[in-house]
């Protein structure tokens, strides 16, 4: 058991972004706040036969990279839990993150290690889910992200990793929601930035009054701003009024304009996005003879890229909806010729499902944090018995983007000792800074 006076030393961070030390027993205990090198005393919250969650309360060693947060509600928002280390240091703790998982759990050393993408540490976030909440007893409306382990709001009137004309909108929001009739039904804004509009999504429980739809307009015509309503769920989401400009991002490299819905699934930062997406193609190394098969190609993100330089690629998605979104996307951008999308259960799959997609020369493969283990799985069988699927042909390549170090190392683990890959090449992305979320590229070669 950890006495409150004892000084640990904290020896690395988890995926949690927490201090990771010993007590004197040996047992390993997570401490919110602290960063590697520091001595720290602690209060500990929860115990574990294993393990204890504590807090720091004293510390008597600091960090050559601890950093003053420049946000002045970190450490009460839950949006952030880094901001008291040096993003250098952030970057290398996720870049150790990533070549830890894939070694510890899938045995797996990549042969080059790729310079981590990062960008700007403020006004990425593009995409972001703020709670609304009508508080009674302060006699106000609270529009933010969750206060840090609880499902309080933070009372916050700016943000410094929103985009600094949203971050701008938090007060007037809170303004907006309190004059409105249903402001304790009102649970939720959903945001999300375009290249020429910003659209708010309204979550709404009963149906919107008269009066408060005039609200709205009012301010969507002072501030710049697109409502969307969403009665239930994602799918109800709907314009308030038509009209204006559409809501979309930009891949420029590619002359590319991906259209998407304000509840859509995008990248949270269009400009890493931007970059990964470059960097993922050069990694490919696609040809023009070539066909490729993008797998969990949700609205064409890298399916319509990799159309620009390959012979032929297939999209393949779990949902017709989205495949129907992608086939619209590639038409806009006058890519029909040589797409096409299918749509398919991408967690239940064998080695006689992949052949009936015909042999590709390769692969990107960017899963849900689940991971892509049928898919791993079905090569691993293949490659055990290539009587499951005579005459198939594995790909050459397979580039996998990653948001969970964890499920990539286990798949990553199929593919070079079941799969008869190696792993060539692996880095981190920083698309969330100053979170411990980390996202991945890695690279998969037949020798």
């Amino acid at each position: 058991m950890t006495a409150n006076d004892e000084w640990l030393k904290v020896e690395s961070l988890d995926l949690e972004g927490q201090g990771v030390a010993h007590n004197a027993d040996g047992k390993v205990v997570f401490i919110e706040g602290a960063l590697p090198g520091e001595e720290v005393q602690v209060q500990v919250h929860r115990r574990k036969n294993n393990w204890e969650q504590a807090s720091m309360t004293a510390l008597r060693h600091e960090s050559s990279q601890r950093v003053v947060p420049q946000c002045k509600h970190f450490g009460v928002c839950g949006g952030c839990k880094l901001q008291h280390f040096h993003l250098g240091a952030q970057v290398a703790t996720k870049q150790r993150a990533l070549e830890d998982a894939l070694w510890h759990l899938g045995k797996v050393k990549a042969e080059r290690v790729l310079r981590p993408i990062e960008g700007p540490a403020w006004g990425y976030r593009y995409r972001a889910r703020l709670s609304v909440r009508h508080v009674i007893k302060k006699g106000q409306v609270l529009v933010g992200f969750h206060e840090r382990k609880s499902s309080y709001v933070a009372d916050m009137d700016s943000c410094e990793v929103l985009p600094p004309h949203v971050s701008a909108l938090l007060l007037p929001l809170r303004a907006l929601i309190g004059g409105m009739d249903q402001r304790d039904r009102l649970p939720q804004i959903e945001l999300a930035v375009g290249s020429q509009v910003t659209a708010l999504v309204l979550r709404h429980l009963e149906p919107m009054s008269p009066a408060d739809l005039a609200r709205l307009r009012a301010f969507a015509a002072e501030h710049g701003v697109q409502w969307w309503l969403q009665p239930k769920g994602p799918e109800t989401a709907h314009l308030l009024d038509a009209g204006g400009p559409p809501l979309d991002y930009l891949l420029p490299e590619f002359g590319i304009t991906m259209p998407f819905k304000p509840t859509d699934f995008t990248q949270v930062n269009h400009l890493i996005n931007g970059v990964l997406v470059s960097r993922a193609l050069r990694l490919l190394d696609v040809q023009a003879h070539e066909r490729v098969i993008d797998w969990f190609c949700g609205l064409g993100n890298f399916t319509l890229p990799i159309a620009t330089r390959a012979r032929e690629v297939l999209g393949i998605e779990g949902s017709e909806v989205l495949v129907a979104r992608s086939r619209e996307n590639a038409a806009l951008n006058r890519l029909q010729s040589n797409t096409s999308f299918v749509a398919r259960n991408l967690f239940e799959l064998t080695p006689a499902d992949l052949a009936s997609h015909g042999a590709a020369d390769k692969w990107l493969v960017d899963p849900p944090r689940e991971g892509a283990f049928a898919l791993a799985k079905a090569l691993a069988d293949l490659h055990a018995d290539a009587s499951l699927a005579p005459g198939y042909v594995p790909p050459q390549r397979i580039v996998y983007v990653s948001c969970n170090p964890a499920t990539l190392a286990r798949d990553a683990g199929l593919l070079v000792h079941q799969a008869g890959y190696r792993c060539t090449a692996a880095g981190a992305v920083n698309m969330f800074p100053h979170t411990a979320h980390v996202e991945s590229i890695a690279v998969f070669d037949k020798p």
